[in-house]
């Protein structure tokens, strides 16, 4: 298994659903914090820092995010799987996202703390930014 570095990011995130052939909204991207942008042909995905999202925004608020430590080459395999492995055997729920640099983690509020007991048990080192 592969012993990685994690931070965990100070903020809370939320996943929202837009039109598929809508716009990005200037909100998702106001602050220098994690922001993820998916478009598919039945949605655009937006994961940004949830005070930005507006009230009436389609959205499932309360995520934190975990950031591993990076950069990894594309050949290099099994990060998500010592990160998510360990957390759905305790029954912790994440949503993983991969960048070109690195990987990022997605949790709801209340599995943080347990999320972060289970990886620190697993090996892995722990840092709060």
């Amino acid at each position: 298994m592969r012993l990685l570095t994690l931070f965990v990011l100070p903020s809370s995130y939320a996943f929202c659903r837009l039109h598929p052939d809508g716009h990005i909204p200037h909100w998702a991207l106001l602050g220098n914090e994690f922001i993820s942008l998916t478009r598919t042909d039945e949605e655009l995905s937006v994961v940004c820092l949830e005070e930005n999202v507006p009230e009436d925004a389609q959205a499932e608020r309360g995520w934190r995010c975990i950031k591993v430590e990076g950069p990894f080459d594309f050949s290099v395999s099994g990060v998500h799987a010592s990160l998510a492995l360990p957390l759905a055997e305790a029954n912790i729920s994440v949503m993983g996202i991969a960048t070109y640099q690195t990987d990022y983690l997605l949790m709801k509020e209340q599995d943080l703390e347990p999320a972060i007991a289970v990886l620190s048990k697993a090996g892995h080192t722990i840092r709060r930014s």
